[in-house]
């Protein structure tokens, strides 16, 4: 995948829709540096974070916008059915 941003973000509270507590939270897996996120599959990382407290549908829209420079709303919006068929196929869908 091409780099989606204009100027590669330094941090990862940086990337779009991301801020201090997402880098926070990125942390608690060894996520540290915006390389280390974008190399990680998004619904791989969203299952390693999913038994976290406050982490829900809108994380897996919120990382897959961060990391194509795209509103996690547009995400949700667009791609929502596609998301939870992948989900569910993982055995992590909500129920």
């Amino acid at each position: 995948m091409s780099n989606p941003y204009p100027k590669p973000p330094q941090r990862i509270r940086d990337l779009n829709g991301f801020g201090p507590k997402s880098e926070e939270i990125l942390g608690k897996v060894g996520i540290n540096c915006v390389a280390d996120f974008m190399a990680w599959e998004p619904y791989e990382l969203y299952k390693e974070i999913l038994p976290m407290k406050g982490m829900g549908l809108n994380s897996i829209y919120a990382i897959i916008g961060a990391r194509e420079n795209i509103s996690w709303l547009e995400v949700a919006k667009t791609r929502k059915i596609e998301i939870l068929l992948r989900l569910d196929d993982m055995g992590i869908a909500p129920k």
